[in-house]
C-alpha cells in the first residue's frame, strides 16, 4: 500500500497513540489495567477502515540514554519488545502510517505533521490511546493549536472509553483523567462518552 501518495485523499484519520507493551504489558511504565480499552480501539480502527478512512499508530521509542529519561523511568528503548505495539493491534499495523516519537508529544515525531499538511482533505482526526494526561494531552492540544494557526478545520474527537491513564503514587487514574477531559475541553477537542464512525 502505497500510503504517502493517498495522503491527499484522506478524510478521515484515526490516531492510536502509545498503545505499546512498554505501557500497556510489561516494564517500568506499563499498567496492565490499560488493556480494558483494547477492544474499543479494534472497533473503532474496523469501522474506520470500513469508511475509507486511515490509521496511524504512534509508538514512544527512545535512545538508551534520552533526555525524557531524566523525568521517568526508562522504557520502550528502541529494538525492545516494550517499544512494540501490543499483539493485539500488530494486524493493523501493515495497513497503517506508522510515526516513532522521542517525546510525550507526537507533534515532533518525524513526518507526522508533514503528512497532516498533504492531507488537503482531512476533516475529521479520531484520537484514542494511552496516556490521557501525559502523551495524548501533550499531543492533542498542539494539534489544535496547529488547526488553529493554519486555519483548518479539522474537528478533533476523542471517545472517553478508547483513552486511559496509569494508576500509581501521587497519580490517580481517574483524577488525572478528568484533568486531561477538562483541559482538552478548553482547547476545542469534541470529547464524547463513545463513538460510533
Amino acid at each position: 500500500m502505497e500510503k504517502m501518495k493517498e495522503c491527499k485523499e484522506i478524510e478521515k484519520l484515526l490516531i492510536s497513540i502509545d498503545m505499546v507493551n512498554g505501557f500497556v504489558k510489561e516494564g517500568n511504565m506499563a499498567d496492565s489495567y490499560i488493556q480494558h480499552i483494547v477492544p474499543e480501539h479494534i472497533k473503532l480502527i474496523k469501522q474506520i477502515q470500513e469508511k475509507g478512512g486511515m490509521i496511524a499508530f504512534v509508538k514512544e521509542c527512545h535512545k538508551e540514554n534520552c533526555r525524557e529519561f531524566n523525568q521517568y523511568p526508562a522504557h520502550c528503548i528502541e529494538g525492545t519488545e516494550e517499544a512494540e505495539l501490543i499483539e493485539e493491534l500488530k494486524p493493523f499495523e501493515k495497513d497503517a502510517f506508522v510515526y516513532l516519537k522521542n517525546s510525550t508529544s507526537m507533534i515532533y515525531a518525524p513526518n507526522f505533521l508533514q503528512d497532516i499538511d498533504k492531507m488537503t482533505k482531512l476533516k475529521e482526526i479520531v484520537i484514542v490511546g494511552c496516556c490521557t494526561d501525559i502523551c495524548i494531552l501533550n499531543s492533542i492540544i498542539p494539534l489544535q493549536n496547529y488547526f488553529d494557526q493554519k486555519d483548518r478545520e479539522i474537528k478533533v474527537i476523542v471517545p472517553k472509553n478508547a483513552v486511559e491513564t496509569y494508576e500509581g503514587p501521587n497519580h490517580k487514574r481517574e483524577e488525572y483523567n478528568e484533568l486531561a477531559f477538562k483541559l482538552m475541553t478548553l482547547a476545542g477537542i469534541h470529547l464524547v462518552e463513545n463513538l460510533e464512525i
